[in-house]
């Protein structure tokens, strides 16, 4: 009997163990499942020295239709699909600022406030979902979801579609792409088409490959630094991120359970599981150097502080100056090389 006592004592421990596997861990391994599976997998089995890297090349795009992206990019501007006229995608995604509008909240019709940061559009394709929350499950849903929300683009689909039928040039692009021609489905197909064409690869996937002079040594050091602490557990693969779900303040409380707003609760608003307050999807750090402020509540106004940040809350480490310093040298280097 004495024997037993000590596996009697453990059992409430592994009954707490088993529920936080099937509860929390369980369900976002399911989630991400497909997004590990889609990843390229041809440049590793290239070069067998990228299997010792968390982080994979990314690929010039391919396999697009140059059509749906030539007809995606001309609505991904136009500011039709907004109720009043007055915005587009660009709008809060500008290209040449790194897919995003660099504001705390973006600002919609009217001058409506939204209720988080407006991330990144331009490696959106390598993410398993989109939004911060992950309630869209691919670049198509994506895409809609502004044009009709309230507090952005305040429109409906058939009075964006009474818009665009007045346009001869548009109605016959639409025509020659799609049998059914101009339709919402259609609309959402081609600005997500031409949203994957912004996936490019940088500096840093030129050294992957093999291109030694890609990056300088104190580039190089912070990307070691970047594996050496931790950072890869969360921020990997094509996307740096991007392919799973993840707690905010894993290693210590980053939000105050008397002053959370609706936006801090993260995956939670899609799921209304207690299990997933607090939980975002991991964003990509693909041209995270260009998307100042940082975080879903933008309250890091810088890349230092953002890294600081995370290493206290994601990693349990006050991260060093220096090394800090370095890491954010190696962050730069993620940063896509758009083509001309």
């Amino acid at each position: 009997m004495k024997q037993l006592k000590p596996l009697l004592y453990a059992l409430p421990l592994l009954c707490i163990i088993g529920w936080i596997f099937w509860g929390v861990i369980k369900p976002q391994i399911e989630e991400s499942r497909n997004a590990a599976l889609s990843q390229p997998s041809g440049l590793v089995e290239s070069n067998p020295a990228l299997m010792l890297e968390p982080i994979r090349p990314m690929p010039e795009p391919h396999g697009l239709d140059p059509k749906k992206v030539a007809l995606g990019s001309k609505l991904f501007h136009d500011t039709r699909l907004s109720a009043d006229k007055s915005l587009s995608c660009a709008s809060c995604h500008p290209l040449d600022r790194g897919g995003a509008d660099g504001l705390p909240v973006s600002i919609g019709v009217g001058g409506a406030v939204g209720g988080i940061n407006s991330p990144s559009v331009l490696t959106a394709a390598y993410n398993f979902r989109q939004f911060w929350d992950g309630r869209a499950a691919s670049l198509e849903e994506q895409a809609g979801g502004p044009v009709v929300n309230p507090i952005e683009m305040a429109s409906t689909w058939p009075k964006v579609i009474e818009k665009l039928s007045d346009d001869v040039e548009i109605k016959q692009q639409f025509s020659s792409v799609y049998r059914n021609g101009l339709t919402p489905d259609n609309i959402r197909d081609a600005i997500a088409e031409f949203e994957r064409s912004l996936a490019r690869p940088g500096r840093f996937d030129r050294w992957l490959n093999g291109d030694s002079n890609a990056l300088s040594n104190d580039e190089v050091a912070g990307y070691r630094l970047f594996r050496k602490h931790g950072c890869t557990g969360c921020h990997q693969g094509v996307n740096v991120g991007g392919n799973l779900y993840q707690r905010f303040g894993t290693m210590a409380p980053y939000f105050s359970p008397n002053a959370t707003s609706k936006a801090d609760l993260g995956r939670f608003n899609v799921t209304g599981r207690e299990t997933d307050k607090h939980f975002f999807k991991v964003p990509s750090l693909r041209n995270v150097a260009l998307t100042a402020p940082y975080f879903h509540n933008a309250a890091a106004a810088t890349l230092e502080e953002a890294v600081r940040v995370m290493g206290l809350y994601q990693l349990g480490l006050e991260l060093p100056a220096q090394d800090v310093d370095l890491i954010v040298k190696f962050l730069g280097t993620l940063n896509s090389e758009m083509a001309p």
